[in-house]
């Protein structure tokens, strides 16, 4: 099983130009963790994400197990919203393996690894298939399995599940739970959807609206998995984070002209 790792984010901002786009950003992730980031549109949950990859540079600090981050490590694995990150010439079996691949990994070792990879993600029947005869939820499978197969202590996902239709979605949500608890790796998950946050995570992060977003609330969820959404506890988690987001976009409207004041009271 992969040990997944603390992320410990330290006073982090972001300015570009002169629009300053996040601002004291301070959260500690726990080894092992599932971490929604959830808020406005433009907030900077993908910016925060990307800032974990090493893909970029901030202000303040972000450890990983202690270690500063530099910039991109093998340590930390990064799932796209879009599954067109698949080599469309390269088979499953040849996307799992490429990572390992270029890294010189022994070719035997190398088809050995990407076959249990492939297996978790319950994709072992498509394995010498194309992406381009896979469904969505299939190559997003390959993708995360693409992820999995360099043993990250850390996945990072940005709005991996956002293209597909309702029911693929629920069938991914459901094996995302699965394959977190059977590797052990520390998930950070970007989303906009609250209720996919509430059945996934362990916390949720709100976001507060840019510019200078920062974090408004976390909520911890200590329900146990599988979550139903029916279930009041569920229902009243998902009342406060949407009236928080809410109250968040309400505001930047106001500050722009485009609502009234009496229309929001």
């Amino acid at each position: 099983m992969v040990r997944g790792s603390s992320v410990s984010i330290k006073r982090v901002g972001l300015t570009i130009g002169t629009n300053e786009i996040m601002a004291g950003i301070d959260l500690d992730i726990r080894a092992g963790e599932f971490v929604c980031l959830l808020g406005p549109s433009g907030c900077g949950k993908s910016t925060l994400l990307n800032a974990i990859a090493g893909f970029q540079d901030v202000a303040g600090e972000i450890l990983v197990d202690g270690k500063p981050v530099k910039g991109p490590g093998l340590d930390r694995g990064v799932v796209f919203q879009s599954s067109e990150a698949l080599f469309p010439w390269l088979s499953v079996r040849e996307n799992v393996e490429y990572g390992l691949k270029l890294r010189r990994v022994d070719a035997a070792e190398r088809r050995s690894a990407a076959e249990r990879y492939v297996s978790l993600v319950g994709l072992k029947h498509a394995i010498d298939k194309f992406p381009g005869e896979l469904s969505g939820g299939m190559r997003q499978r390959a993708q995360i399995a693409r992820v999995l197969v360099n043993e990250p202590s850390v996945v990072l996902m940005d709005e991996p599940f956002g293209a597909l239709d309702a029911q693929t979605r629920e069938v991914l949500q459901s094996e995302l739970d699965r394959i977190w608890k059977s590797t052990g790796c520390t998930i950070v998950f970007v989303t906009h959807d609250i209720w996919e946050a509430i059945l996934l995570a362990d916390r949720v992060v709100t976001m507060t609206a840019g510019p200078r977003a920062s974090i408004k609330v976390i909520e911890k969820i200590e329900l146990p998995h599988p979550r139903d959404p029916a279930d009041p506890a569920c229902m009243a988690l998902y009342a406060r984070i949407r009236d928080d987001i809410g109250a968040e976009v309400t505001r930047v409207l106001r500050a722009q002209g485009l609502i009234e004041e009496e229309l929001v009271k």
